[in-house]
């Protein structure tokens, strides 16, 4: 009893996911991600080791249906699974098992796909995928966290949310944004409150690995960060 949305930027190449459930700790066994390559999320009865598969198939080339064809292949319990992929190209693949109870399906499309399993109705993945496309202009990881409020607000899932999690990528092997939940009775809405806090240093902390003489300390950023900001 899973939903998540995952996406593609078209205008940077970053890639992300959004995703909670009812179990702990989703974060930890779901989403799998490589920066310029695509991702991978693989949930409901999950199996951790299909998301690496899949980033090695990308690696060699392969598009997002091949790879989910593989995947699906490559797995004897694939019917308790639900897997998508999204390519560098922004290609998008997903396949749900039919052992996953309703409802459960997926809306795919261009850099996005919005999936669930056990969810309340279709409404869940339909309001995911509207509000991806209405925020367009948005930076991916409010894009992300915004679709997947939308899905917690239209139904979400049967049981209700423990945890939540929120993954960006750049251009870096390390993340832009990686913020998770990993027990809380409302995961979405605290995921909102950690990511409201750890907005205004995202780029600080993205851009300290290579050059901490230039960015300095947490304060010292911020402070100059503000003051740029009354001068402008």
């Amino acid at each position: 009893m899973t939903y998540a949305v995952a996406g593609r930027c078209a205008e940077t190449g970053r890639l992300g996911v959004a995703i909670t459930t009812r179990a702990l700790a989703v974060s930890s066994r779901c989403p799998f991600i490589a920066p310029g390559l695509g991702l991978v999320v693989t949930m409901a009865r999950t199996d951790p080791r299909l998301g690496p598969l899949g980033l090695n198939l990308l690696k060699l080339g392969y598009s997002a249906q091949r790879t989910l064809d593989e995947i699906a292949a490559s797995d004897p319990g694939i019917e308790h699974r639900q897997v998508c992929v999204i390519d560098r190209d922004g290609n998008s693949a997903a396949r749900t098992g039919n052992l996953n109870k309703p409802w459960r399906g997926a809306l795919t499309g261009k850099n996005l796909v919005a999936m669930g399993n056990n969810l309340t109705s279709e409404r869940t993945a339909q309001a995911m995928r509207d509000t991806w496309l209405e925020r367009s202009g948005q930076p991916l990881e409010e894009r992300l966290l915004s679709a997947l409020e939308a899905g917690r607000d239209a139904g979400g899932q049967n049981g209700g949310q423990r945890s939540a999690g929120l993954h960006v990528y750049d251009r870096e092997i390390y993340a832009y944004v990686d913020l998770r939940v990993d027990a809380h009775e409302e995961p979405v809405r605290e995921l909102r409150r950690v990511y409201e806090l750890h907005k205004p240093l995202i780029p600080y902390y993205y851009g300290r690995p290579g050059n901490p003489d230039e960015y300095g300390r947490e304060e010292e950023w911020l402070e100059r960060q503000a003051a740029m900001a009354r001068q402008r």
